[in-house]
């Protein structure tokens, strides 16, 4: 690699920008938990843009060809069904191509108006921003572009973390396989279908009771939201699972589907709420209203169910030894786009910095050099890690259709498009 030095020497423990003793290198220290936050940025209620489905050879198509319907599950489910039938999806770089298209899409509607952006970026990136200040394991690193003061945030997985994610030990994948299978038991390909869930009746040929087809996880329905942190305009894209009753053409009946283990006893409710912290923003961004939530024995099968409002969750925690706090998120959130505009903007158009966050520590931020910028193209048809035609569409160089060049094979793993993709493993 050729990244320059790591400034996690040089954090701050004011939470203060700082720059580091070698050019280049900034850092934004952890947020203090002990503390109450004295002003908690305005987070604006997401508007949607658009939508977009993937079909199951990984098109990207603007229709609503992938939308699933909410039903409700059968008791005792089996969340094994099926799984040797999974059409599980490679593990890829985090592009954000897709969004880019869509985002592209929608601005030819705006009739030459120019919005300004400070951040586009898929939920799940935006997701461990802000629940950053209660993570206390997993580190995580993005590559950042700011072209004309929109800032464009890409998920950095290194090769080594590719590999692991595809080489998951057998219990591990089938943990993960469990989310896609209550998402088939829980959803239809049309409104209303598969009543016979309530008489017990069994669908098709599966041999499983309300059971909604084989899972395929190329196969995605995303929505494109605007929203707006503090004074920061941000366009999010990601999945989202399911829709009750008809689409109305908003988020209003968005539902999002988890699944979790079956709480036995105090410590398993606290381990629950921590992890509605995930729940609560990944929905929360695009604005989904409702979590429907599927509660299962460690061997797989379905015990009960329960609907989460969204708006409500935090209430759930509030009060309680070691719970989290929204308005922690979001002034941390804040904090760190700030922190980032004003250490990426100024320089080139096409530079790329390596945004690395350490648990308990903070954030590092370093400017790639030639080589990793190299590593961040991947051989590809790219400036930088955004795609060649839309950097030339911004740059007014040629006038793209998007849908068009989305479904375009011939610029290799570029038109492999990643939604992000939140599961419950």
């Amino acid at each position: 690699m050729g990244l320059k030095r790591s400034a996690e020497d040089d954090l701050l423990p004011t939470g203060k920008v700082a720059k580091a003793k070698i050019e280049g290198d900034y850092a934004l220290a952890f947020p203090s938990l002990s503390h109450p936050v004295s002003h908690s940025p305005a987070f604006q209620r997401p508007s949607q843009l658009i939508t977009f489905s993937y079909s199951p050879s990984r098109v990207l198509q603007f229709d609503d060809s992938a939308l699933r319907y909410f039903v409700n599950p059968p008791h005792g489910a089996d969340l094994n069904h099926g799984y040797k039938n999974w059409i599980r999806r490679p593990e890829e770089r985090g592009r954000i191509d897709g969004l880019l298209s869509a985002w592209s899409r929608f601005k030819k509607n705006l009739n030459g108006q120019n919005p300004e952006i400070g951040v586009i970026s898929w939920r799940g990136v935006i997701t461990k921003i802000l629940t950053a200040p209660y993570e206390e394991r997993d580190a995580w690193e993005l590559n950042v572009m700011c072209v004309d003061g929109t800032m464009y945030f890409e998920e950095h997985l290194s090769d080594a973390r590719l590999k692991e994610k595809s080489d998951l030990e057998p219990r591990q994948l089938l943990q993960s396989y469990y989310g896609y299978s209550f998402e088939s038991y829980c959803t239809s390909s049309t409104p209303n279908e598969r009543s016979q869930h309530a008489s017990g009746s069994s669908s098709g040929t599966s041999g499983a009771v309300g059971w909604g087809g084989d899972v395929d996880t190329n196969v995605q329905w995303c929505s494109v939201v605007k929203t707006k942190l503090g004074d920061t305009r941000i366009i999010i894209g990601g999945e989202v699972d399911c829709v009750r009753g008809e689409y109305t053409g908003n988020t209003d009946n968005f539902v999002e589907l988890k699944t979790s283990l079956s709480i036995r006893g105090a410590q398993d409710e606290a381990r629950f709420e921590k992890k509605l912290l995930k729940f609560y923003f990944q929905s929360f961004l695009l604005g989904v209203p409702e979590i429907f939530v599927g509660f299962r024995k460690p061997s797989g099968y379905l015990t009960t169910t329960q609907v989460f409002q969204t708006v409500q969750i935090p209430r759930l925690v509030r009060g309680k030894p070691g719970a989290w706090d929204p308005n922690v998120c979001l002034a941390w959130g804040d904090q760190f786009i700030t922190f980032l505009t004003n250490t990426v903007r100024g320089g080139s158009r096409g530079n790329v910095w390596r945004i690395k966050f350490t648990p308990k520590i903070g954030v590092s931020v370093v400017l790639l050099d030639d080589v990793d910028v190299r590593d961040v193209e991947g051989g590809e048809r790219r400036v930088g890690f955004l795609p060649r035609w839309y950097w030339e569409e911004i740059n007014g160089a040629v006038a793209y259709d998007s849908e068009d060049g989305a479904q375009t094979s011939s610029e290799g793993a570029s038109s492999k498009i990643i939604c992000s993709s939140d599961r419950d493993p």
